[in-house]
């Protein structure tokens, strides 16, 4: 899952690895925990399967520290300067998506998951303008069988065997299954009139 935010992360930009960590809290709120201690190692995989390659590191920039007057000065303005010149000295490494990366992202976002799995459903629907319109319209009804499947199966619980705590818990569910059926059903119904108008605009061109 955390190969798939990153490549689609890349896909607009190559990012350095604290600008991926960053950007999978900001925009993919379900990876706001992620550690550089997993981070780096899902980038070092992807470079070594060629789905993702380094850019020239470019050096940071340092200020000048200017000359102050005084033999304290100098030497507290000198030891600034070896400070400065090291830091910039530290390169950050850019990462960027390849052609074989760009297939690798198509193919974990078209794949059809075992399981109800909301995180990574969200996560897909977070990229799913890269799939095309009939493809995005199987990722949400293969989402919406299995949200089908999950409310029927709370509506089979018995009450009877509930006390009524627990009865509370699986009335919420459902209720906020149903909700979100109802949100998905929207999503394919607009596909789909998205598709039909792009397919007649086709047949009278």
């Amino acid at each position: 899952m955390l190969e798939l935010a990153v490549l689609g992360l890349l896909k607009d930009q190559p990012l350095h690895g604290y600008e991926l960590k960053k950007r999978l809290s900001d925009t993919l709120g379900a990876f706001g925990g992620v550690s550089f201690g997993s981070l780096y190692p899902a980038l070092r995989r992807l470079e070594r399967s060629g789905a993702i390659a380094v850019d020239e590191p470019v050096a940071r920039r340092s200020t000048a520290v200017p000359a102050t007057g005084s033999l304290a000065g100098e030497a507290a303005a000198a030891r600034l300067r070896v400070v400065a010149t090291s830091a910039s000295r530290r390169t950050r490494k850019a990462y960027r998506i390849t052609d074989a990366g760009e297939a690798h992202f198509q193919a974990l976002l078209a794949a059809e998951d075992a399981g109800d799995d909301e995180r990574l459903f969200a996560l897909k629907l977070a990229f799913c303008r890269h799939l095309d319109p009939e493809a995005r319209i199987a990722l949400l009804e293969r989402r919406r069988a299995e949200m089908a499947d999950r409310l029927a199966r709370a509506r089979r619980t018995p009450a009877s065997v509930l006390d009524r705590y627990t009865r509370a818990l699986v009335e919420h569910r459902t209720s906020t299954t149903e909700r979100d059926l109802e949100w998905v059903d929207e999503l394919i119904r607009t596909e789909r009139a998205g598709l039909d108008s792009h397919n007649q605009e086709g047949a009278s061109a």
